[in-house]
């Protein structure tokens, strides 16, 4: 048994199924009541999660099995490979190729609406959450000398924070740098709060850093409206938010934060490296990353929108096509 990762929660260990010979991954709960309540809402989401898809064809990460041990909820899943943010990390940061990014953004769109449709909402969408299928074969890029990966297929996990749409949403959710407008002025929200995160993952995977690297509410407002635009006054009002004042984000330029913020940060399309200004495909990338961090959730581009973007046409084409040769038909 060797680990694999520890976070709040416990840690995540790898055994050998000796009577089937199989290497699994093992996610042990601490006993400590929060996490054991956690543990029993995941566990129910993803018995549901795999009834409603046996085969794992919305690349839902799959649970074999749980059990308790000395107060320890464990849960047993399939092995898989390391995080899009772990390989990142690990390759120095190195942004992903243009047509892996496209994979992995459909694929993540795939697994998202797939939930959506069932009435859950992840609510936690970062890289750290979603895994490489297998991210063990690689290859060295002649040209910048860092791994590519053979297979860039992915698997959404850590389904501890899901939200059923019948039940109680909490007013805060989503991990800081993924946290979409809404739910930062707690003006309530639905399952569009995922497909902000998914845009604000495909960046990152597209250029090796995170969009909204901050750690305050109001400079988090302040870098989405030089990079995307002004917070309509409708949703500042509503809000009753100390950060806006009639309607505009209470925001001084001019302070020490303001600078930086005016020096490090830039309007949407102008980080599009500036040898792929005129790539049609990093213009159609951009192009559906502004659409879904859309500020309005109501005006917000849906994922079965997202799929047959320009962007990813390509691939939905392609499965689609993929699946009627099979004789299988996505519901």
């Amino acid at each position: 048994m060797s680990e694999l990762g520890e976070g709040t929660f416990g840690k995540v260990v790898k055994c050998l199924d000796l009577s089937k010979n199989k290497t699994l991954a093992i996610k042990i709960i601490k006993n400590v009541k929060k996490y054991r309540d956690a543990a029993k809402l995941e566990i129910n989401v993803l018995k549901k999660l795999a009834d409603y898809d046996p085969e794992c064809r919305y690349k839902c990460v799959q649970m074999y099995d749980w059990f308790d041990y000395h107060g320890h909820k464990c849960l047993v899943f399939q092995l898989l490979g390391k995080s899009v943010f772990d390989f990142l990390k690990d390759n120095n940061y190195e942004p992903y190729p243009l047509e892996h990014v496209r994979s992995m953004a459909y694929e993540l769109c795939l697994s998202i609406n797939f939930i959506h449709t069932h009435r859950l909402t992840h609510t936690d969408l970062k890289p750290e959450n979603v895994l490489f299928y297998d991210s063990s074969k690689t290859k060295k890029c002649k040209k910048t000398k860092k791994e590519i990966l053979c297979n860039p297929e992915i698997r959404l996990i850590d389904f501890g924070s899901a939200t059923f749409d019948h039940e109680h949403h909490s007013s805060i959710i989503q991990t800081r740098h993924y946290r979409a407008p809404e739910v930062i002025l707690k003006l309530g929200w639905n399952q569009s709060c995922d497909t902000w995160s998914v845009g604000c993952i495909i960046f990152e995977l597209a250029l090796g850093f995170m969009m909204f690297d901050t750690h305050s509410s109001l400079e988090h407002l302040a870098m989405i409206e030089r990079i995307i635009g002004k917070v309509p006054s409708e949703m500042a009002i509503r809000s009753g938010s100390p950060y806006f004042k009639k309607g505009d984000l209470d925001w001084d330029v001019d302070s020490k934060e303001g600078r930086y913020v005016r020096r490090k940060v830039k309007g949407l399309e102008r980080y599009i490296p500036r040898e792929e200004r005129e790539n049609r495909d990093w213009k159609d990338m951009f192009d559906l990353i502004r659409g879904m961090l859309e500020l309005d959730p109501a005006k917000r581009i849906t994922l079965p929108q997202a799929m047959n973007h320009v962007f990813l046409e390509r691939i939905a084409l392609s499965r689609k096509a993929s699946r009627s040769s099979s004789g299988y038909e996505s519901r």
